[in-house]
């Protein structure tokens, strides 16, 4: 029975730290949109492939 209740709660416990990459993955995307085309390019990022990847979600 402990072992179930211990499953449970990393099962939960593990979702709950997915969802958060997945917020701060959009916030950092969102702040990188910010950034000009050139500054994007030099640190190896497209502003469209930011785009794509902070409007999709990641299973």
């Amino acid at each position: 029975m402990a072992t179930r209740i211990k499953g449970l709660f990393a099962g939960a416990f593990d979702a709950f730290v997915a969802s958060r990459e997945q917020q701060a993955q959009r916030y950092v995307n969102g702040a990188l949109l910010m950034l000009d085309d050139a500054t994007l390019k030099a640190h190896g990022y497209s502003r469209d492939e930011l785009k794509k990847r902070s409007s999709s979600y990641i299973i």
